[in-house]
């Protein structure tokens, strides 16, 4: 999800301030998915149903699925192959609207002070920070992954991302819809190096100074990348369980700090600006104006040769330690005036045959267990196609390092601000 994140704590002191002129009635995380007798909600999810009772439900209803809207290639697959199915085999429509998760946040808080029972959202295309500042504000439904046939049947359940989203408890409240992971990027033809560690990377910068740089934090892509330099030189098992206080931070990652300032001299205008967003970078890569660029999406290489954008000696690599990776997830919210609904299309998009749809048409990682699979499912995932200039998926997940918790990536965020931009 590619786009400029709020401060979740700029959010969470926001939405409190919205949500005090609200109800007083608060709802314990525990007892989320409530059927008390005194809602007036007539459509308020039933948690004894059974699947069959809530297919049955969602039979001929319109389920709205809001997220990020600049892929265009995820739309297609989206409106085309998974709106296509739903329809097919439940009577459900999908409507997609894309907007800025920030925007979806506000949406909701806005219901909630007016007291709106049931909103106009029911499915929310959501992670890290943003998760954290919805669950927070009670923004969410759930738990309900427990009620998808699905998740039991594809998911692996242990899985750290699969119960934690950067470090915040999921609890049911969010269900996985596809993996990313941050990779290096340049064009074999022009630079042959592929630096291996940050050491290397340094080395790099000077050699082609002033062709390399990265987008300028808080963008998404930007502060992963910083985030994985962060953990090459300090390491990142301490950030797992941190104390969010910014000075312990600070302290944590000085190391990575002066790091920054020095690599500042041999980037693209010396570091005193960076490009304001992970596109721009991207263009500038495309026209030669910088040796390399980055992404969150693993297979982003092979789509862009396809397209005819990158040369086809442009290649994928990472540090060896490993970059930063996450995975993002599907939630519903509070106010969904169709949980039922929301619930088939999630069981659906986390099946299988959907799964890998979206590895084929999307060079998505998946977030299906292979080891959970048939033979028939997992040669659906063998025969895909995934390009070139592209790392396998095995070799992907072996370098993959886990996210920072949600509120400390806003406190490195600022500590990048005012440390390192123009130092």
């Amino acid at each position: 999800m590619n786009k400029r994140i709020l401060s979740s704590f700029l959010l969470i002191t926001i939405l409190a301030l919205l949500i005090t002129g609200c109800s007083s009635k608060q709802t314990n995380p525990d007892t989320a998915i409530d059927n008390s007798s005194d809602t007036e909600d007539s459509q308020e999810f039933n948690p004894s149903k059974d699947f069959d009772e809530i297919l049955e439900e969602a039979k001929g209803s319109t389920v709205t699925f809001y997220g990020w809207g600049g892929d265009e290639y995820r739309n297609t697959w989206l409106k085309e192959t998974v709106a296509s199915t739903l329809k097919e085999k439940y009577d459900i429509t999908l409507d997609v609207v894309g907007m800025d998760i920030d925007d979806i946040l506000a949406k909701l808080s806005g219901e909630k002070q007016a007291g709106e029972e049931e909103g106009s959202i029911d499915m929310i295309w959501i992670n890290g920070e943003n998760f954290y500042s919805a669950k927070e504000s009670d923004l969410l439904f759930g738990p309900f992954v427990e009620h998808l046939p699905n998740f039991d049947k594809y998911i692996d359940t242990d899985d750290e991302e699969v119960k934690n989203d950067f470090g915040f408890p999921i609890e049911g409240y969010e269900a996985p819809y596809s993996k990313a992971q941050m990779v290096l990027i340049n064009d074999s033809a022009v630079t042959e190096e592929t630096p291996s560690s940050s050491d290397e990377f340094m080395d790099y910068a000077k050699k082609h100074e002033g062709k390399v740089t990265y987008p300028a934090l808080p963008d998404f892509t930007g502060s992963a990348f910083v985030r994985t330099l962060i953990y090459d030189i300090v390491g990142h098992e301490q950030f797992l369980d941190m104390e969010a206080d910014k000075e312990v931070v600070k302290e944590a990652i000085e190391p990575a700090l002066e790091y920054l300032r020095e690599l500042n001299q041999y980037l693209w205008n010396q570091g005193k600006t960076f490009p304001a967003t992970s596109g721009e970078v991207d263009n500038m890569f495309a026209d030669g104006e910088l040796v390399m660029t980055m992404s969150y999406g693993p297979y982003t290489v092979a789509t862009e040769i396809d397209k005819g954008v990158y040369n086809d000696t442009t290649q994928t690599f990472l540090f060896d330690n490993g970059t930063v990776g996450n995975t993002n997830y599907m939630a519903i919210a509070k106010n969904s005036p169709n949980k039922a609904g929301a619930m088939v299309a999630i069981n659906e998009i986390i099946s299988a045959e959907i799964q890998a749809t979206q590895f084929e048409e999307l060079r998505s990682l998946p977030v299906v267990d292979y080891n959970k699979l048939d033979d028939e499912e997992k040669a659906k995932f063998d025969n895909v196609d995934i390009g070139q200039g592209v790392l396998p998926q095995d070799e992907l997940l072996s370098k993959r390092l886990p996210e920072m918790p949600a509120d400390i990536v806003p406190i490195v965020e600022e500590i990048w601000e005012e440390e390192v931009v123009g130092k």
